[in-house]
């Protein structure tokens, strides 16, 4: 290829020519065949100018790098790397590149220059940008110009959100009038623009009443409600949200004085009059088919976020009274829509809505309508009935009274909306026992043939989707039976079919496709029977749950195999996403008993990597009810030990991990839980120094130290494995280096364990942390009696690896500096032990332990405790 330096030369001739192509080939020759590393950094340096006279700045800039990097005081390669950097727009670190170069070389001009132009650019830059004043105003501009571009328009429309977000921007967005402009958008009746303001208005509410309170003023509650009634799920969800932030607002220490209760009062009237309205009845208000379900999720964040029990029996007052004044035996009308705001409440704050179906008549009335000739009337008492009949008291009651009112209607009625829902009532007394096998409510075969039309409904395209849910809902009821489940998920099309909703746009399908999976992968949680106890049971002729056949291991593993096979992952992946009015709080507790019941086999973590799964579980591990949390984190763990962090966990998400593991090392959890994340924080430690940091700043040494001490011998070694990918950080070698500790004694009696994996484990963090910390090696000899002896077993070991850590430790030891320490090892067994190992022949089995032994005998002659010997080298 020729002379670096030559070729070199010829490139320098080139470029003073004017040929910057000949002379980025003759460097990039150079660069092949330079073995000088100062040589090869000035030929760097030279192609990265050829570069940027072809103005290709970011290889420019890598050539620049990697002449700093060969002598970082180089000046022109720091000055280039800096012209490259302003050229892509990279102020800051152009700013820092002649920074430097101006600290090395103060008196030269050019870089002095580069240095204030650079400066007073980005000050520019930044007061252009960070301007609260000027990002208001010019977002506005955009959106209130009528001939701007969609893209335009939509992104500004996006930072006017992010903006409302900050405390200023929200602050100047509300004094530039900016309520009577977002009201402005609204009226253009683009969805985006709508989603967008409603979107700002929770911005200039969250966390200040006085904005919240002008808020109300301005809009006006009523038209906050015709918001949510518009026939778009996001806007309507959105508003919801709003809804939320308003009253969260005006619900704080010092809420009287503006007028906290007459607020509450007249906003929940407001909503259950939303929860009431029956679109097949004249002069109701434009509602879409999901209105109802989320002014029920409104009510129940309002109940859940009442501080004391005077505040939610006040709602409930407000609630019943409600009610009351609705329902009018000459007003059937009227009754109708208090029977749909009833509905409403038992979807959202089921103990407020349940106390009311308890009140005498209710029930009965609900049963009356199922049988009224009216169409409407059977269709609002079925739905009442179905979201009433959660607790056996009440599907009992329904068994006794409605199940024959529901057949009938099911069986006469055209009206397929009606048809459906009395399907669902059935699903759902049908499926009163839950996953007991003796409390069947219906026939054999009964709940099968439900199930069976509930799958047709759902495979069927030309349904609308409305109808198609409540298929979902009814097989989310019938799934308890095992019998159903099995046939199910041997059903793909169906699977498919319920996936592909679960997709959709509208998200209120989760909370049933979730209960559904639950299920038919027998992820619920269940009572443990003891056999004693079931004799005692039966001996008292009290009640014994019995399990079903097809609920045993065997066959929940083939079922959790068809739902990966049909696409689960992706479908649950996209579920986790859905807006957090939609997916409460006992949703995500569902999706993390599928995902946790999906992880089960090893084999099957590949698999719900490559669809999604290990991105979608950490949401569901750091938010929501803390079973939840662990069972995600626990699913988390499983995949983290199993599977390249990289792939399962890309870009910066790696690090959320951390956290999740950590919390289920704590010794309330389970051991198997504290096995997996010790095995997954094994692998995360061997993947980064940034990751290591990161498990430490999470505060999991003492845990991970303590479970080092478990008489669990699997727990124990996780423990261990995970310490060895962990003492290459300082912190960790520093708690070593403490006085008043047993970490290092324990990590050299860990080393005399039979088990080969833990001797492993154990010698392989000694042999890095005493080849970092040479004190150490020092203090080891005190901590024990016994580490001569266990070193010497470990350099004795069968197994190679073993010994060859064990090997390393002496190594460590004899370049301790410690030349007491050289000569006690030198006159010990250990010399005989290093002559063995040393004078035997090559063997590719061995070779590492051999070589190591042999240098451990160099550096004995070296420090002049042996003399030279004859043999292999």
């Amino acid at each position: 290829m020729g002379d670096p330096v030559q070729l070199k030369d010829e490139g320098n001739k080139h470029f003073q020519a004017g040929d910057i192509d000949k002379a980025i080939e003759c460097y990039t020759n150079a660069i092949k065949v330079c073995q000088d590393k100062k040589v090869l950094a000035v030929i760097y340096r030279n192609r990265s100018a050829c570069y940027l006279k072809k103005e290709n700045y970011a290889n420019a800039v890598s050539d620049a790098t990697k002449a700093i990097d060969e002598d970082a005081k180089d000046v022109k390669a720091m000055y280039r790397r800096c012209q490259a950097l302003e050229k892509l727009g990279k102020l800051d670190m152009a700013f820092k590149d002649v920074q430097r170069c101006a600290t090395l070389e103060p008196k030269n001009k050019t870089f002095l220059e580069t240095l204030r132009r650079l400066g007073a650019e980005i000050q520019a830059k930044l007061k252009t940008t960070f301007s609260t004043d000027s990002r208001v105003q010019n977002m506005f501009d955009i959106l209130l110009d009528e001939e701007m571009d969609k893209e335009r328009t939509e992104k500004a429309a996006n930072n006017l959100i992010v903006l409302s977000r900050e405390d200023a921007g929200a602050e100047k967005i509300f004094q530039s009038n900016g309520v009577a402009l977002l009201l402005k958008l609204i009226e253009t009746g683009k969805p985006e623009m709508i989603l967008a303001a409603v979107r700002t208005l929770s911005g200039l509410c969250t966390g200040h009443k006085a904005r919240a309170m002008a808020v109300v003023n301005l809009v006006g509650v009523d038209k906050i409600c015709s918001i949510m009634a518009l026939d778009n799920e996001e806007i309507a969800l959105a508003t919801c949200n709003l809804f939320q932030c308003i009253n969260d607002s005006l619900t704080g220490a010092d809420m009287r004085d503006y007028g906290k209760e007459a607020s509450l009062v007249l906003g929940l009237k407001k909503i259950l009059k939303v929860c009431g309205q029956v679109p097949e009845l004249p002069d109701q208000l434009p509602l879409t088919e999901n209105t109802q379900l989320i002014a029920s999720v409104l009510l129940n964040k309002l109940y859940d976020d009442l501080k004391c029990d005077p505040e939610r029996t006040n709602f409930k007052d407000v609630c019943n009274e409600y009610i009351k004044s609705k329902i009018d035996p000459q007003n059937m009308d009227k009754t109708l829509h208090a029977i749909n705001a009833i509905s409403g409440l038992l979807q959202g704050p089921f103990d407020v809505g349940n106390s009311l179906v308890g009140q005498q008549g209710i029930m009965e009335m609900m049963v009356a309508l199922c049988g009224s000739e009216r169409e409407v009337d059977q269709m609002v008492a079925v739905e009442a009935l179905i979201h009433a009949s959660t607790k056996m008291s009440r599907a009992s009651f329904f068994i006794t009274n409605g199940v024959s009112l529901l057949k009938d209607i099911y069986k006469k009625t055209k009206n397929e909306k009606i048809k459906i829902r009395a399907l669902v009532g059935l699903c759902k007394l049908g499926s009163a026992g839950g996953d007991d096998y003796s409390l069947r409510q219906f026939a054999e075969g009964s709940t099968e043939k439900l199930a069976k039309q509930c799958r047709k409904w759902l495979c069927n395209p030309q349904i609308d989707s409305k109808t198609r849910k409540w298929a979902v809902e009814g097989l989310a009821y019938l799934t308890n039976d095992a019998d159903v489940k099995d046939d199910f998920v041997e059903d793909e099309l169906a699977l498919k079919a319920m996936f592909e909703l679960a997709k959709s746009k509208d998200k209120t399908i989760i909370y049933a496709v979730a209960c559904a999976l639950v299920n038919c992968t027998n992820s619920y949680d269940k009572k443990e029977i003891i056999p004693e106890m079931v004799q005692l049971a039966k001996f008292s002729k009290q009640h014994v749950p019995e399990q079903h056949p097809k609920d045993k291991k065997d066959f929940i593993e083939k079922r959790v195999k068809r739902l990966l096979k049909a696409g689960v992952t992706s479908a649950l992946a996209v579920m986790v996403k859905a807006d957090s009015s939609i997916l409460t709080d006992q949703t995500k507790d569902l999706l993390a008993r599928v995902f946790l019941a999906l992880t089960e086999d090893p084999k099957d973590r590949g698999t719900i990597v490559a669809q999604g799964g290990g991105k979608a579980l950490i949401p569901l591990a750091l938010e929501g009810m803390e079973s939840g949390k662990v069972k995600a984190s626990y699913a988390l763990a499983k995949i983290a030990a199993a599977t390249n962090p990289e792939i399962a966990f890309p870009g910066e998400r790696v690090y959320e991990v951390v956290r999740p593991l950590v919390n289920l090392l704590h010794t309330d959890r389970e051991g198997a839980q504290n096995y997996e994340a010790l095995r997954g924080l094994t692998n995360l430690a061997g993947y980064s120094e940034k990751l290591r940091v990161k498990i430490i700043k999470e505060k999991a040494l003492a845990e991970i130290e303590n479970h080092m001490f478990e008489e669990n011998e699997r727990i124990r070694l996780a423990a261990t494995e995970c310490m060895c990918n962990l003492v290459t950080c300082k912190e960790v070698q520093a708690r070593y280096l403490e006085d008043g500790n047993d970490k290092l004694k324990l990590l050299v009696l860990l080393c005399g364990e039979d088990d080969d994996k833990l001797q492993i484990a154990a010698a392989g963090a000694l042999a890095m942390i005493t080849a970092a910390e040479k004190k150490l090696c020092s203090k080891m000899t005190q901590v024990t009696v016994q580490w001569l002896e266990i070193l010497q077993r470990l350099c004795l070991h069968d197994n190679p690896k073993v010994q060859h850590r064990g090997l390393v430790i002496v190594y460590n030891m004899l370049n301790s500096d410690d030349n007491e320490l050289a000569k006690k090892l030198i006159e010990s067994e250990l010399l005989e032990i290093l002559s063995v190992i040393g004078k035997a022949e090559d063997n590719p089995k061995r070779q590492e332990p051999i070589d190591v032994a042999r240098t451990c005998l160099i550096r004995a002659m070296d420090l002049g405790l042996i003399k030279p010997f004859t043999g292999p080298s």
